[in-house]
């Protein structure tokens, strides 16, 4: 193997170096006069290339209309001396880490004939350019090639990499082998150590556990199966037993003050529901709701999953919802955090039933005071500090409302409703109220055929199928870390557990499922779920549950080969679902995924014993041997302790002299209340020709639609609208008012729709 390298001009538009310049004089290095980019391509082959080979690659790689911009040579110069105050910063993907970029470029090149490409990775590198007058300033600084971070601070550094996925090259690439080892699994020694063992591993692991936790795995290895866990089957527990899965506090018993309340908080909230059914198909199950929909005139290929003619076909299609938050991963890394709550959302719309059909989006965001630079606001407090570890309110609201557009546009799903606020201030009783940990809120509607709305159960013989991206390690313990109270958890912890999305590969996966569905009765998806907090610990045993399987951890397609069996097992990697299919129809479905260049893998199969069983054939041994009627059946009920904490409200008091423009002013100044088009004017709000109703409405577009809809098919006119209702402030005087005016709401936002 060698690297051949190949490099493009520039990296950032002359827009995006003022603005990094910009942030350069604000945050770290206001010496830095000038920035030269460039991209290099580290494209490793496997043998030398003939002439007709790299031309084809040369093709691919450089720029069609400015062909001067790209070469086999470098557009900057080395480093020179300290003396010129000019370097290089190089970042690019970690070497163990073959980046989704890389794995589409390598497809695009197999097809293309250069098969003797086997990974190709592209790298930044950044020329700085130091103002001459400021040379004195810098004589004690080293700021060689090797050694440039001296001098700049770790803002600047997150401005231009992700130190989860990428890393500075101290010099040019010659091989992509690290020499890392994989961890290997190891015993927890309860037995020798007792029950303090399992704390210890609790703390450095941050897994999450309380001591209830603690006392029932502790009971449950060493009384019940009478041997020491493994640290897979600990981080195992953490994730699929953790509140974010779990819900144990929506489901447990509440004592507030010292009185047990009747019933709990998910039977408060199915009560409407049981009392009034209505057009509901599913509720409080599987990853989406749905309700009864209509006879629907639907566009469907001919013979689905292969190259065919599209026809008419009349079909009962029900109509779904699903909602969720992605506010821990949005809080740590905005961007990718609110990406990956997209992507999962979507997902929870392709995993209901057997399989469901996405349509459009929704997206909300709640942070602090934005405290905008030069944009001061009376009622923001300048003394409020905020964690090192989250990101400030004022780049969540960008950046997070950036990545769920982002997503949205490459997957094709638009956006087409939400809400911002921003708030924060000290209340009366002089306690500090404000979204330090944002909300990130999705929502998305679609729809399913009639047909596919009932899973089947898990049989003997059945296997247990990945589809989507491959294992990285990224979104490691996200559904133990989500579960924390904000700051008992490490800051690099928290950092590890938020994922980096994908949405090319999740396309590619969404148009397997919808082949599938459109298979209709031929359908090969026995049941799917969606991979989300936990990865393979929560999903492989919500698929396989009761009937167990036996999974081969060595089966599981990897993006990087030094994953400990850990890593591999627990990392929440995107655009990942896990399927059953009959053995009789995994050569059709084979054939979709090919068809789509979508990775898949057959990692076990159902053996009815009611056991979860990881095998690692690298080594013959178990890293988790667990009955899952004692990990996820009927376990026992929490008990949660609440004391009522009296508000300290006081009459409304206006001041004598107001001003009636500058209250005016005020209530214009708030992000709720003033126009939204920084959020709907990055997004697409149309794609896919079902929309008849998004955000912005009349001639001048504004933003003001309180309902939205989309039409169920471009040939019919029925559809479905949605609505939102919010009242999060209200809370602090009266939770109950609250909580009614929330629903009014969302109920008058929906009457300008016409439904049934």
């Amino acid at each position: 193997m060698s690297l051949l390298h190949l490099y493009l001009t520039p990296v950032l538009s002359e827009a995006g170096k003022s603005a990094l310049l910009s942030d350069l004089k604000i945050n770290s290095a206001p010496d830095i006069q000038d920035i030269l980019t460039e991209y290099c391509y580290n494209i490793e082959i496997t043998g030398p290339l003939t002439s007709g080979e790299f031309k084809t690659l040369h093709w691919l790689l450089s720029e069609t209309f400015m062909p001067e911009n790209f070469s086999d040579k470098s557009f900057l110069d080395h480093p020179s001396s300290t003396v010129d105050r000019q370097f290089l910063l190089e970042f690019g993907p970690r070497m163990n880490f073959t980046t989704a970029w890389s794995t589409n470029a390598v497809s695009i090149c197999h097809a293309c004939g250069l098969d003797k490409v086997t990974r190709i990775e592209r790298s930044r590198r950044y020329k700085l350019i130091i103002e001459d007058k400021k040379i004195g300033s810098w004589e004690d600084k080293e700021i060689s090639t090797s050694q440039p971070l001296n001098f700049l601070t770790s803002k600047f550094l997150e401005l231009i990499h992700d130190r989860m996925t990428e890393c500075l090259y101290p010099e040019p690439l010659s091989t992509f082998e690290t020499g890392v080892n994989p961890e290997p699994v190891f015993e927890v020694p309860l037995k020798e150590k007792g029950r303090s063992a399992l704390e210890e591993i609790n703390r450095e692991m941050g897994l999450g556990l309380d001591n209830w936790d603690i006392d029932y795995y502790y009971n449950l290895f060493v009384n019940d199966i009478g041997r020491n866990p493994t640290n897979v089957e600990c981080f195992d527990l953490s994730q699929s037993n953790s509140e974010h899965s779990r819900h144990w506090f929506f489901k447990g018993r509440l004592i507030v003050d010292g009185k047990e309340v009747p019933r709990n908080l998910m039977d408060i909230i199915r009560q409407p529901l049981d009392a009034l059914p209505g057009n509901s198909i599913i509720a409080f199950k599987d990853n989406s709701s749905a309700i009864r929909g209509f006879d629907v005139p639907a566009i469907v290929p001919d013979k689905p999953g292969e190259f065919s003619r599209f026809k008419k076909a009349l079909l009962n299609y029900h109509i779904i919802l699903t909602a969720e938050t992605h506010n821990f991963p949005s809080g740590v890394a905005p961007f990718p955090g609110a990406e990956t709550g997209t992507g999962g959302r979507i997902r929870d719309i392709q995993a209901v039933g057997r399989g469901g059909l996405v349509i459009a989006g929704t997206a909300a965001y709640c942070v602090g005071n934005l405290r905008v630079p030069g944009y001061e606001l009376p009622w923001e407090d300048n003394s409020f500090r905020y964690p090192d570890n989250l990101a400030s309110p004022l780049e969540i609201e960008i950046q997070a409302s950036n990545g769920a557009s982002d997503y949205g546009n490459k997957f094709g799903e638009p956006v087409i409703q939400g809400y911002t606020r921003s708030f924060g201030m000290r209340l009366p009783n002089r306690e500090r109220s404000e979204w330090i940990k944002p909300i990130m809120f999705t929502g998305g509607i679609g729809q399913m055929d009639a047909r596919q709305t009932e899973k089947e159960q898990p049989k003997k013989g059945m296997l247990v199928v990945k589809i989507g991206g491959p294992a990285y390690r990224i979104g490691i313990g996200g559904g133990a870390a989500s579960s924390m109270i904000q700051g008992e958890n490490i800051a690099e912890l928290d950092f590890n557990a938020v994922q980096r999305g994908d949405a090319e590969m999740e396309q590619k996966l969404n148009r397997v499922i919808r082949a599938c569905i459109e298979m209709g009765g031929s359908n090969p998806i026995v049941s799917i779920h969606d991979q989300g907090a936990g990865g393979n610990c929560n999903v492989v045993k919500e698929i396989i549950y009761p009937a167990g399987a036996k999974i081969d951890v060595r089966k599981i397609q990897l993006g990087d080969r030094t994953l400990s069996v850990l890593e591999i097992w627990g990392a929440e990697y995107q655009e990942q679902n896990a399927l059953l299919i009959k053995p009789e129809a995994i050569g059709m479905f084979e054939a979709m995924c090919l068809r789509e260049k979508v990775p898949y893998s057959v990692i076990g199969s159902i053996t009815g014993d009611g056991y979860i069983v990881l095998h690692d054939e690298t080594d013959g041994s178990t890293p988790v041997d667990l009955s899952l009627e004692k990990i996820l059946g009927d376990m026992p009920q929490k008990t949660f302790h609440l004391d009522r904490i009296p508000p300290e409200n006081r009459p409304l008091q206006l001041p004598e002299n107001i001003d009636i423009k500058e209250a005016l002013a005020r209530v214009l100044r708030l992000v709720s209340v003033g126009s939204k088009r920084f959020l709907t004017n990055k997004v697409d709000r149309s794609v896919s020709g079902l929309i008849a109703q998004q955000q912005c409405t009349g001639p001048l577009q504004l933003t003001v639609s309180d309902a939205a809809v989309v039409s169920q098919s471009h040939f019919g006119s029925t559809g479905s609208a949605i609505s939102i209702g919010e009242q999060p402030i209200k809370a602090l005087l009266d939770p109950s008012a609250m909580a009614r005016m929330t629903v009014a709401e969302a109920l008058t936002n929906i009457i300008w729709a016409k439904i049934t």
